[in-house]
């Protein structure tokens, strides 16, 4: 009879492990279209929309509570899920402009919340305990961007202090010391990965701080592997290994001194895809690490997976290039130059148009654009001002087989160009520009 109890107690050991180790990252990615509550593109969310979110979670019966207040004093929230010994800590947006894992963040706790009578679900809740701050700069939020109402880059704070959002950040550490940290941010759009022209829709880095060789840091390459190896899943090509040096003022790099080793995630943008699937990728990649951490495959994870990802990379892709563009400059109408023009769009909220700026100009045939359009039958004149690198990306082309005075009063109305490019995209003529990308 004992050894009956024996062999029952292994089979249910067995099984509980199969159960837990059967969720992959297309279960998690499907689990994301089915029940993910974010339902605003993370860079049109305000503070008011996070605390909406929150109100939510709190209604599903999470711990949600406010542990600080930002410089102009709106409130930073933490939230919690699990009861287990390895402490887990995330937080999101300490640049305001980088917003797309504060959304994953609050789908993973519903997730995980509405789905604690799975077993998977339970043997995380009882082995591990997560919190979360989302949007640690609901100031930098509002106003989209980096810094926050002090003009402080908060990651930049660590060692000063100077800002009520660094300091709270740093007791939230101190008063819990967590056994893993999770530093949350978003890469410049046309980051590429190592030497190609591929877009780093995600990268990685093991931020080691002072001290190289910890088994923290060891175990933090593991499961940063285990991220890379579900997100293969979806996006293989377009995960990158962010390049950081030691840095004494950045949060990731103090935490790790201050023994919490931490993982840099790095969320860029893939041409193509909207900004709620990179939500559903941040998703993926953390329940995939928390799995990992629960059913100890982490443990034998292949820290090789993450070494050997290539070092993010830039000046390699542009948003737009205009291929063979016969460029005139009002000013001097009498020299016209062929050249490619490149053109990027600076980071803005979905809901607003951001403005173009010229990036380069010349043979650019080692470059791409994400798009990438035939102007060699056009002549290219700006609509204000001259084409030159920094100028504004309003462009108007022509057709070489017109007349044009290009020195008339009111060059747009007198002679109507066949295509206008503004504010990032065509609003007359592009099907007449040959695309070639």
């Amino acid at each position: 009879m004992k050894y009956a109890w024996l062999i029952f107690a292994i089979l249910l050991v067995f099984l509980i492990s199969a159960k837990i180790q059967a969720q992959t990252a297309k279960d998690f990615a499907d689990g994301w279209e089915k029940q993910h509550i974010s339902n605003i593109l993370p860079s049109n969310v305000r503070h008011r929309d996070l605390q909406k979110y929150l109100e939510q979670l709190k209604k599903l019966g999470l711990k949600v509570e406010e542990v600080g207040r930002s410089y102009a004093s709106r409130e930073i929230y933490q939230i919690e899920f699990g009861k287990g010994a390895t402490k887990n800590f995330l937080w999101s947006q300490m640049h305001g402009d980088e917003p797309t894992a504060t959304s994953a963040l609050i789908d993973m706790f519903a997730y995980l919340q509405n789905n604690r009578d799975k077993d998977w679900v339970k043997q995380l809740e009882k082995t591990l305990t997560i919190r979360a701050v989302p949007m640690l700069n609901p100031d930098g939020a509002e106003f989209y961007q980096r810094y926050n109402l002090q003009s402080v880059d908060i990651n930049r704070d660590a060692r000063a202090l100077q800002t009520p959002e660094a300091q709270l950040l740093k007791r939230l550490r101190e008063d819990w010391s967590p056994n893993i940290g999770f530093n949350l941010h978003n890469q410049q759009s046309l980051t590429t990965v190592g030497n190609s022209t591929n877009q780093a829709a995600i990268s990685f880095l093991v931020v080691t701080g002072e001290n190289q060789n910890t088994e923290g840091n060891e175990r933090n390459k593991r499961l940063s592997a285990v991220m890379i190896s579900a997100l293969q899943n979806f996006i293989g090509g377009n995960i990158g290994r962010y390049v950081d040096d030691y840095n004494p003022r950045a949060f990731g790099d103090k935490f790790s001194d201050w023994g919490t080793p931490v993982i840099l995630v790095e969320t860029g943008a893939l041409y193509g895809k909207d900004e709620m699937f990179l939500v559903k990728m941040n998703f993926v990649a953390f329940l995939s690490a928390f799995k990992s951490l629960v059913d100890g495959s982490e443990k034998t994870a292949n820290p090789s997976v993450y070494e050997t990802v290539p070092f993010n990379s830039s000046g390699r892709i542009y948003d737009v290039i205009f291929r063979r563009a016969n460029v005139v400059n009002i000013s001097e109408p009498s020299v016209i130059t062929t050249s490619d023009v490149a053109v990027n769009t600076q980071r803005h909220r979905a809901a607003f148009i951001a403005p173009t700026y010229v990036r380069s100009i010349g043979d650019l045939s080692a470059y791409r654009g994400l798009e990438e359009f035939d102007a060699s039958n056009f002549y290219i004149a700006p609509r204000y001002g001259f084409v030159r690198v920094g100028s504004s990306g309003e462009f108007m082309f022509y057709k070489k087989t017109r007349q044009i005075d290009w020195k008339a009063a009111d060059l747009e109305k007198t002679f109507p160009p066949d295509a206008i490019f503004s504010l990032g995209r065509w609003v007359k003529g592009e099907e007449l520009l040959p695309k070639t990308k």
